[in-house]
């Protein structure tokens, strides 16, 4: 049996970051240009722009630096909090697929519901204590 799931980040009830703009922000970080990320996602300036927008005015500090065009040509950089937002998205997607690969081991529901009433119990030493 499969299991399959996605999940995104979720700050002030507005979709922060997700596979897209993780994907876009790494492309940004590899080519130093927004235009080049958006063309290589095949989606328009606008759309990636929009988007770097939203997940710098929603960060604590700015996940993408850009600066404008002129003489010496314009660009995009990550800044670090950029990078801790994708090493971190990475990790959690990580965790993830660890966590499904062993519930995909289970053949049928009552399977299923035997490893995750194990995990409870092995998760229930993790809880923070109040």
């Amino acid at each position: 049996m499969r299991i399959f799931a996605r999940f995104w980040f979720q700050k002030e009830d507005k979709s922060y970051l997700g596979v897209g703009r993780i994907d876009l922000l790494t492309r940004i970080g590899r080519t130093g240009s927004i235009s080049k990320a958006a063309k290589e996602m095949g989606m328009s300036y606008k759309a990636a722009w929009d988007s770097v927008d939203i997940v710098n005015k929603l960060s604590p500090t700015p996940l993408v630096d850009s600066s404008n065009g002129g003489k010496g040509g314009g660009g995009s950089k990550l800044t670090p909090a950029g990078e801790e937002a994708i090493y971190a998205f990475n990790e959690t997607e990580r965790v993830k697929n660890i966590f499904f690969d062993y519930l995909d081991q289970s053949s049928d529901f009552k399977e299923l519901l035997e490893r995750l009433s194990h995990l409870e119990s092995a998760l229930q030493s993790f809880k923070p204590k109040n």
